[in-house]
């Protein structure tokens, strides 16, 4: 079956979201703006043990984007610069300093965050991580619920993600997911909820989460997709249901059986393509997308004849929408990119990916840009971008932990290289 083409987000900005139920919600006094985010560099270095905690520092206000540390998400052909041949060495006493707390500043575990990060997703360092990654997990989470500045949560949050893609066990999940909701609902910071969002996907997918677990944090992504934001404490905020939309599709290519799922959420999804972001109509109409394509799975022994006649081997289960047509409507006008307010770049973004949105509802057993031309060896070229059985969420959701360090890890870690089992093939 073809897969809906996914390209590689970057963290999404500071827009709002404004749906149907947003507007209706709206009264005469507008609902203030998120802060400018700004997008500075940590390029210093700092001493660990220079102005510690006990001495009474606080934060300098500053709100940081998440591209100061880790970056737009990169292509797959963007590399990491190498750490240096003693990574190894750098690695074991950045983790020193983030595991003993009572000898370090806030600033200095900024510091070896930070690097943590870049070398984890560089390099595989399963080994050198194993033997302390219940005290790095419990260091984190501890930077994460008790942060001195927003900066520290954000990096820890990201050294997390890491560190679970980077040595998964079945224990993960129980020992950080209450604490990612709990932080989701409760800070401030709109940047952590969306970093959170990430990381709880994560660790349900590598963390050792049960299906009916899996299925769960679906109901509570899908709580905030409904609600705008708000049961997330980020009422409209464009980002944080983006990275809910992006996740809540990421665990639904890992369903075998999609049919009650896409009940529940096939209306939700589709009022948010009333939003007035184009990161959240896009991340919708994927979803949406994506629903139509699992509706379909290969035939059973029994069912061989009638789908060979049919000239595919798959079978419908089930409608996703009972107004497919209507749906239809809705989105051939977004693949026309004709909202006056919309930017250049963002109607290009509508135009393209509401195209392949379109086509993989037309036609779920065809992949995006399916082209009808033969090859040279006489053969239907079909899709020009193929991804094996819903592997595309997977991919995304990858890249975008791991940013230029993803050629390493799909290389390097046997679980990451598992998980995947893609063939990509651009014409």
């Amino acid at each position: 079956m073809s897969e809906l083409r996914r390209q590689a987000l970057t963290v999404p900005g500071s827009g709002k979201t404004i749906s149907r139920k947003a507007r209706s919600r709206q009264s005469s006094a507008a609902s203030s703006r998120v802060a400018s985010r700004q997008a500075s560099r940590v390029n210093s270095r700092v001493g660990s043990r220079a102005n510690t905690d006990d001495e009474g520092s606080s934060s300098d206000g500053t709100c940081y984007s998440l591209d100061s540390f880790a970056g737009s998400a990169p292509t797959v052909e963007e590399e990491l610069p190498d750490p240096g041949q003693h990574w190894k060495e750098v690695l074991g006493d950045m983790v020193n300093r983030i595991c003993d707390r009572k000898k370090s500043s806030y600033l200095g575990r900024e510091e070896a965050l930070r690097e943590y990060a870049a070398i984890l997703s560089a390099k595989f360092a399963k080994e050198e991580i194993t033997r302390r990654k219940s005290d790095i997990i419990a260091s984190c989470l501890h930077s994460i619920k008790a942060p001195r500045t927003e900066k520290e949560s954000l990096l820890a949050a990201k050294a997390l993600a890491l560190t679970i893609i980077t040595d998964p066990s079945e224990d993960v999940y129980d020992a950080v997911a209450q604490t990612f909701k709990r932080v989701i609902t409760d800070h401030d910071s709109h940047l952590l909820k969306c970093a959170l969002i990430h990381n709880l996907s994560a660790a349900a997918f590598y963390g050792g989460a049960t299906t009916a677990e899996t299925e769960g944090i679906m109901n509570y992504l899908l709580d905030i997709i409904e609600s705008d934001g708000h049961s997330a404490g980020a009422g409209d905020d464009a980002g944080v249901v983006t990275a809910a939309l992006e996740e809540w599709g990421f665990l639904c290519t890992q369903l075998e059986d999609a049919e009650e799922i896409t009940t529940n959420s096939i209306d939700a999804l589709i009022d948010q393509l009333e939003s007035s972001e184009v990161p959240v109509q896009v991340a919708a109409g994927e979803n949406i997308a994506l629903l139509y394509e699992k509706s379909y799975t290969e035939a059973e022994e029994d069912e061989l004849d009638d789908a060979t006649q049919a000239g595919t081997k798959w079978v419908q289960r089930y409608k996703p929408y009972g107004r497919t047509e209507e749906l239809k409507e809705t989105l051939t006008g977004m693949s026309s990119g004709s909202r006056r307010y919309l930017s250049k770049r963002n109607k290009k973004t509508q135009r393209s990916a509401f195209a392949d949105i379109l086509h993989s509802l037309d036609d779920p057993l065809k992949g995006p840009r399916f082209s009808e031309a033969l090859d040279k060896d006489g053969a239907v070229r079909g899709s020009r971008l193929k991804v094996r059985v819903h592997k595309t969420g997977i991919l995304r959701h990858l890249k975008r932990l791991l940013g230029g360090g993803f050629l390493t890890h799909w290389t390097e870690n046997p679980i990451i290289f598992e998980s995947l089992s893609l063939f990509v093939e651009q014409y």
